[in-house]
């Protein structure tokens, strides 16, 4: 008898946020990641329809990891009728946990600051979800560890592998009647700071393969070098260097690098503030977790000492007020909310400001609109001129470029059934399903938002 699973691919499909994979099996639904869409306004708005599947009918979700576009959407999820469990492992629920409630957070008070300055068409202006929303979804959280098969039904299987990215990311492997399905989530890079390499799958019948970075090589950048030039410049200058940053992962990485740095005379004692609230809590998680990461206590515990780790909103405008050159990190990485507006509010309009990307910047987002040289920039329902030096650093993306993501396939033994590119935009998913072919001669293929995929298992 001929069995079948049904895919749904209800986010990034052709676009790098929103991650959603529904797998229908012998009577079961599970849900692989339930993140938000972030950037254009378009994807955006796709947040606040309802999924098109029967969300009660979902029995499980496995996460990959704990970035928003992979957990974002978990609180409406749950809204909307979901009453199973949120499967990760143990870093990556802390993460999602941290995320959402600050997710929360962010989107009652833009709620709130809307309506009280009257700069929405929306009478009146709701929250996406609330931290109330949140505390109930995260009652619904179960670790599971790494390495080990689970069983979910008689014919169903999973198990988390180690994939760098971030703390606690995997890629998950599904065994459905014998069939290997693999989501790689997102694959880190080699030889990162923090983090070990990823694991590489090694049997596949059919897989679903971020994209994110499939026609980019990461430059071969001396970072260090680059960031002592960036560091001298602002002290120079008199002026301030800003570094809009992931409060997961990278955050951390450049507190170590600078830290590195200072260590090792290749800087001055220049002042460096860390202002994300989600930052603070990851550098906890750190801290909860250490078999995770690279960093010792002793490293772990210089490295916090050697910044001025920022409390309140009082503190963020003594910092603007602070007349020293200084390094500011803060959130958020793509510039679409948190402290760093605040920064940028006040010193994008002065040439003493350097601002300093360091991580993918999704369509539709300031940080993109900055990289692709916006005179200008619009928030807080006002556009503010950019008369500060943008500069862009890829070797700091968290993400494999085109030639790790096919290093990362060379540990699969077999010959794929299907390959599924995912999280991508167009440009990439082009240039990676060419280099796979061409490298593997496998069959690919970019499904689009809200297709369906019926695989014979």
């Amino acid at each position: 008898m001929v069995h079948c699973a049904k895919v749904h691919f209800m986010g990034a499909a052709g676009t790098v946020t929103g991650s959603k994979f529904l797998i229908e099996a012998f009577g079961k639904n599970i849900l692989i990641d339930c993140g938000m869409f972030q950037g254009l306004k378009e994807l955006r708005k796709l947040n606040w329809d309802k999924l098109p599947v029967n969300v009660k009918d979902i029995d499980i979700v496995l996460l990959t990891h704990g970035h928003l576009d992979h957990v974002g959407y978990l609180p409406r999820l749950v809204k909307q009728g979901f009453r199973g469990e949120i499967i990760g492992t143990a870093p990556t629920l802390a993460i999602a946990e941290i995320i959402l409630k600050d997710s929360a957070k962010i989107h009652e008070e833009e709620a709130k600051k809307a309506n009280e300055e009257q700069y929405t068409k929306h009478d009146p202006a709701l929250p996406f979800y609330t931290i109330k929303d949140v505390e109930k979804t995260i009652t619904r959280f179960r670790v599971e560890i790494l390495d080990r098969w689970r069983t979910f039904s008689g014919q169903i299987s999973y198990r988390f592998q180690y994939n760098g990215h971030i703390i606690g990311a995997t890629f998950i492997e599904l065994d459905i009647n014998g069939k290997r399905f693999v989501f790689s989530g997102d694959i880190g890079r080699s030889n990162d700071a923090l983090l070990d390499d990823p694991k590489k799958p090694k049997w596949v019948d059919y897989l679903f393969l971020e994209s994110t970075y499939g026609d980019k090589h990461h430059p071969d950048e001396n970072l260090e070098a680059l960031l002592s030039v960036l560091i001298k410049d602002t002290i120079n200058k008199n002026g301030n260097l800003i570094i809009p940053s992931f409060a997961v992962e990278r955050l951390q990485t450049l507190m170590y690098i600078l830290w590195k740095l200072y260590k090792k005379n290749k800087i001055p004692n220049i002042p460096v503030f860390v202002d994300s609230p989600m930052g603070n809590n990851v550098l906890e998680v750190f801290k909860r977790f250490p078999k995770w990461h690279k960093l010792s206590v002793s490293d772990y515990n210089a490295m916090c000492n050697h910044v001025n780790i920022i409390q309140s909103y009082k503190e963020t405008w003594e910092t603007i007020d602070d007349a020293r050159s200084k390094i500011i990190i803060a959130g958020s990485g793509m510039v679409t909310g948190g402290r760093v507006l605040t920064y940028l509010q006040q010193l994008i309009d002065e040439e003493t400001t350097t601002v300093l990307l360091v991580g993918y910047q999704a369509e539709g987002t300031r940080g993109r609109q900055l990289l692709d040289g916006a005179k200008d920039i619009k928030f807080f329902g006002k556009y503010y001129p950019v008369k500060a030096n943008i500069k862009n650093i890829e070797s700091l993306s968290a993400h494999a470029d085109q030639p790790g993501l096919i290093n990362w396939l060379s540990g699969v033994k077999n010959i794929p059934e299907s390959v599924f590119l995912i999280h991508g935009e167009s440009s990439a998913l082009k240039s990676l399903s060419i280099k796979i072919k061409d490298t593997y001669g496998w069959q690919v293929s970019s499904p689009k938002l809200h297709d369906t995929e019926t695989l014979i298992i």
